[in-house]
């Protein structure tokens, strides 16, 4: 499924050197806040806060794991799969976020909208 946005939004938040670094990180495999700050070489709160304009684009998505301790904790995933950018006929940008998804869950929402309660 593709999802379009303003290439103002895309390229004003994939434009931060951390926020690339920090996707490219979890693009890998899934990252603590603590694990993406030692791994990138960034403090605590600018992880935080790269993650917070990346969640507000929905570029990155999180899930809360439980410790050993009983500490709850996130990890941080990649939430989407590519991103192209294409020059239109009218002269404008255009950008496609493409995601995976989940099929039973979209045949769910699918159904959903066919059916109104």
């Amino acid at each position: 499924m593709a999802e379009e946005r303003s290439i103002e939004e895309v390229l004003d938040t994939i434009g931060d050197e951390n926020a690339r670094e920090i996707l490219a990180a979890i693009s890998i495999e899934p990252r603590s806040a603590k694990e993406l700050a030692e791994e990138c070489d960034l403090s605590l709160p600018t992880v935080y806060r790269r993650i917070e304009i990346l969640e507000e684009h929905d570029l990155v998505k999180d899930r809360t794991l439980v410790a050993d301790d009983g500490n709850h904790y996130k990890i941080y995933e990649s939430n989407f799969d590519s991103t192209v950018i294409s020059l239109e006929e009218q002269g404008e940008y255009r950008v496609r976020i493409y995601r995976e998804e989940n099929l039973p869950d979209r045949f769910s929402q699918l159904w959903d909208e066919l059916n109104p309660e």
